[in-house]
């Protein structure tokens, strides 16, 4: 399925489990289903097969760009989150999460290149916080704020060649990796055919 946002220059479609996403007045709403996540362990071998999340990605056009958006969690389980998601190969992703880890809402990301890292960043108030993906080159930057003017810098990295990273599908993801299911919402979603000025003075 294809969903148009008014907000971005490039459609987006459904991968993974139905995540029943819908588009109304600007709020983007999908749900994940129970016991539904994206994460090759570092501790296993691989990746269960049926381990897999609702995600609704798009390629934007070549070049910078800035994605962002307040992402709100009705959490109800562990590890229940809210996610911008940048997607390169099978084994090469990465996430941008407020999560409930386990029981906080806290800013998290994971970078898989094989197998997947898992690292915390702040812990948040409520359950929304403003996510914010950037591209330039081959290089990625994740960013959150708590109001959606000053941004706090939280990992660079990069997924492949600047080739692959041009083909990158970018978008929004729901995860209940312990729970029975949670629903996420996103608003103020906004694209930018830009790279921040500077990555650590809050813009």
């Amino acid at each position: 399925m294809d969903v148009e946002l008014s907000a971005l220059p490039f459609a987006l479609r459904t991968y993974g489990p139905d995540g029943n996403w819908s588009f109304e007045d600007g709020v983007l709403t999908g749900w994940a289903g129970p016991r539904q996540d994206r994460f090759v362990p570092p501790t296993e071998e691989g990746l269960d097969p049926a381990s897999d999340a609702p995600r609704l990605l798009g390629a934007p056009p070549e070049g910078d760009f800035q994605l962002s958006a307040r992402v709100t969690v009705g959490f109800a389980g562990a590890f229940d989150a809210g996610v911008l998601y940048v997607h390169v190969g099978e084994r090469a992703w990465a996430k941008l999460c407020l999560e409930y880890s386990p029981d906080v809402p806290t800013v998290c990301t994971v970078v898989t290149r094989g197998h997947s890292d898992d690292a915390n960043s702040f812990a948040v108030d409520g359950s929304s916080v403003w996510l914010r993906v950037s591209r330039t080159g081959r290089a990625f930057a994740f960013h959150a704020s708590r109001d959606g003017v000053r941004w706090t810098f939280v990992r660079l990295f990069t997924l492949g060649t600047e080739k692959e990273t041009d083909a990158a599908l970018v978008g929004f993801m729901a995860q209940a990796p312990m729970g029975e299911g949670c629903v996420v919402t996103y608003d103020h979603i906004e694209y930018r055919p830009s790279w921040p000025k500077d990555l650590r003075d809050g813009s």
